[in-house]
């Protein structure tokens, strides 16, 4: 069940894919997960059968493969409310269009069913991304908000997001949305909920990333038993804490990534918090047998080194279950 370890490519979008391709089959990646932003991945060209081979073409040239694609920048723009500049800076001017919210978050709906299209197009079942949310400015609770405007908020995404899944069915491809604040489901029972919105439907499951859940206080290792069924995609990135002086706060404090007086960092993965080997033993556990995609970021390492370190980071943890219990050779014994 050796599982391919795949780079994601969203932190390397200001490259052109050639040379992201070139970097990391010269470290040693299985594949890539493909982002749709920069000129990596164009939803909008997947019935472009040359365009769709060219990238095929591209990857095969340096011995790699795709076995996810990503599309995190649109889907987080199908629910989110407000739609702002943020959102410009994001989505790109076909999205963005004249900046209505309604028709910005329509716009990024039609991509993420092109999203669907491509990815079937290039022999990839699973699409990684966010679905955005009405219900997160709500977070903090105050001024307070009644049951019903959460109630709507998870309605929301399912009257936006059904559609969408319907294209995904249509296609044989699967949604794994990250588990991530911003989105409709950012810890455990958000998560639960999600899943009830749209009836437990096959076509959306999750993209397991523990950097999240660390500085949460949220047990990854847990999260993946209980939602056993629903881990489409698995992430591998890190979080480092340091809520540990009094003065460092949980949520960022809006201090820049890297700050010394944050309460915790994205970290390159193997230098944080995350319990790897048991999370990889969990993951056997359950059956997973799909890419390890390493996602890095660091603002405090040359991403030049962490991409390749991690890499061996994770070849030596992310070890096969054993064919048998190592106890079954008691019983061959002909005493």
């Amino acid at each position: 069940m050796t599982r391919p370890i795949t780079l994601f490519t969203g932190q390397w979008a200001d490259l052109p894919l050639e040379e992201v391709a070139r970097l990391a089959s010269d470290w040693g990646y299985d594949g890539l997960e493909l982002a749709c932003w920069g000129d990596h991945l164009d939803p909008w060209r997947w019935d472009d059968d040359a365009y769709v081979q060219g990238r095929l073409d591209l990857l095969e040239c340096h011995g790699l493969k795709v076995y996810a694609i990503s599309n995190h920048l649109k889907g987080q723009a199908v629910c989110d409310d407000p739609i702002d500049h943020r959102h410009r800076d994001i989505v790109g001017p076909r999205v963005w269009g004249d900046g209505d919210p309604e028709g910005v978050r329509q716009r990024a709906a039609e991509e993420m069913k092109h999203t669907a299209r491509l990815a079937r197009r290039l022999g990839v079942d699973t699409v990684v991304g966010f679905t955005g949310s009405a219900i997160w400015k709500y977070v903090a609770m105050f001024p307070p908000v009644s049951q019903e405007v959460i109630d709507a908020g998870y309605q929301d995404f399912a009257d936006r997001w059904n559609p969408i899944l319907d294209v995904f069915d249509e296609e044989g491809v699967r949604f794994a949305h990250e588990v991530h604040p911003s989105e409709i489901a950012y810890d455990y029972w958000t998560t639960v909920r999600t899943l009830e919105a749209i009836g437990h439907r096959p076509a959306f499951g999750l993209n397991w990333d523990p950097s999240h859940m660390v500085w949460q206080d949220l047990d990854p290792v847990g999260f993946l038993i209980d939602f056993a069924d629903r881990i489409y995609h698995v992430d591998c990135k890190d979080t480092r804490k340091r809520m540990v002086n009094g003065r460092n706060g949980r949520l960022g404090s809006h201090l820049a990534w890297a700050d010394a007086r944050r309460g915790w960092d994205f970290i390159s993965t193997g230098h944080g918090d995350v319990p790897w080997e048991d999370a990889f033993r969990a993951l056997n556990q359950i059956g997973y047998s799909g890419p390890i995609s390493i996602e890095w970021e660091d603002a405090g390492m040359d991403r030049l080194l962490g991409a390749p370190e991690a890499l061996g980071f994770v070849r030596r943890l992310a070890f096969d279950a054993p064919d048998a219990a190592f106890d079954a050779a008691f019983s061959s014994s002909t005493d």
